[in-house]
């Protein structure tokens, strides 16, 4: 039985970018290394749409959320959360952490905060030092308006902080278009490669605000540390450099499909798997959804906790379970880096079996044909 992982991370990491992890690991601190470091950076501003500087890191990507905090905003200063999830809620966690006064704007889990939300904590809060959003709230399948939180934000003193860990090279993101100042992802997700790296782009406004900040509370994560380094294209501490070089494959590929391209694929991807979801008389849960992922309401009666045991064992699809106050009532597919229109049409074939074993009424192929149908309408 072939296994095929379908979370939204880890993902599949091509063929190819494995083969180059497997081969001898070098010395780090030499000429070649600092070579490769600056090209995988050079590669990943495009992927940012940004002309910004891009901070690697050797962590998940929570490390590069909490980096991007502690070094912009100093203690005891007002923090904007946008929170429509679990990951927004890191955000508050890591305010908590370190002394930051967060405050909050929550909406139902399933719901995207709107952009006169923002606009209303901004007024009430003209002090805040900054704003914490997620691009692709992976907990739920939302997608915010980045665009738009980007435009309140750049007329204020605030920096808007983008947590794009699921998001970045799956759905649309301008990082300097929508005056993104700290923009974090990971390397497990789009980027098609195993966890371990992290990197946050820093904007100019960012910098500014970072310069002022003497004393972060930050000895690893220290982005003024890593951006004088980086004058040399080099880290200030030991890096994954296995995997940035294996990094440096998949944004190869990446690259060579386009961006642009990339967005219309995901958009198909999303298009086709919830059409192949809604004809099973199944019910996203997000609204609105995004194309990295789609998040469906498991029906009355069913345990998606069981549902996907039975998904895994028998047919050897891995599809991710709800979180915290979730679990067990919704399932997660994701659609991002190296999977392609089969994983999906293999994805709702096998939710159709589950679902006919344990009793719920479906017609099985309805909802297969109705994703063939997207695709077919698209090729």
């Amino acid at each position: 039985m072939k296994f095929r992982l379908l979370t939204p991370g880890p993902t599949p990491v091509p063929e190819e970018t494995l083969l180059e992890l497997a081969k001898p690991v070098p010395f780090h601190r030499t000429p070649e290394f600092r070579q490769l470091l600056a090209e995988v950076l050079d590669d990943l501003r495009t992927v940012y749409c940004s002309k910004n500087t891009v901070i690697p890191l050797t962590s998940s990507g929570t490390g590069a959320l909490e980096a991007a905090l502690v070094n912009s905003v100093p203690t005891g200063k007002k923090v904007i959360c946008l929170i429509a999830g679990r990951f927004g809620e890191r955000w508050k966690n890591i305010c908590k952490a370190f002394g930051l006064e967060a405050i909050t704007v929550t909406v139902p889990y399933g719901q995207a905060v709107q952009p006169d939300q923002l606009k209303r904590a901004l007024t009430d809060h003209p002090d805040a030092a900054a704003v914490c959003s997620t691009l692709s709230e992976t907990s739920t399948g939302i997608g915010h308006d980045i665009a738009a939180f980007g435009k309140i934000v750049a007329q204020s003193p605030a920096l808007l902080l983008v947590d794009a860990v699921s998001g970045l090279g799956a759905m649309e993101c301008r990082v300097d278009d929508w005056n993104i100042d700290l923009c974090c992802t990971g390397s497990q997700k789009a980027l098609m490669l195993p966890p371990g790296l992290a990197f946050v782009s820093v904007s100019a406004k960012a910098w500014q605000a970072i310069d002022k900040h003497d004393a972060p509370r930050a000895f690893y994560f220290d982005l003024k540390k890593a951006r004088k380094n980086l004058e040399n294209s080099d880290t200030p501490y030991t890096p994954a450099h296995t995997l940035v070089r294996a990094l440096r494959v998949s944004l190869k590929k990446i690259l060579a499909e386009g961006m642009e391209n990339i967005w219309m694929r995901q958009a198909r991807y999303a298009q086709a798997a919830r059409a192949g979801f809604l004809a099973l008389g199944l019910e996203l849960f997000a609204n609105p959804p995004n194309n990295a992922l789609t998040v469906v309401k498991s029906p009355p009666g069913i345990d998606s906790t069981v549902l996907l045991t039975k998904l895994e064992k028998q047919y050897g699809l891995k599809l991710a379970n709800g979180q915290d106050e979730l679990k067990g009532k919704i399932f997660r597919l994701a659609h991002m880096g190296y999977i392609d229109m089969f994983d999906i049409l293999a994805a709702i074939s096998g939710v159709e079996l589950v679902l006919k074993e344990m009793g719920h009424p479906v017609e099985l192929g309805k909802g297969l044909a109705a994703a063939q149908k997207v695709f077919a309408a698209n090729e």
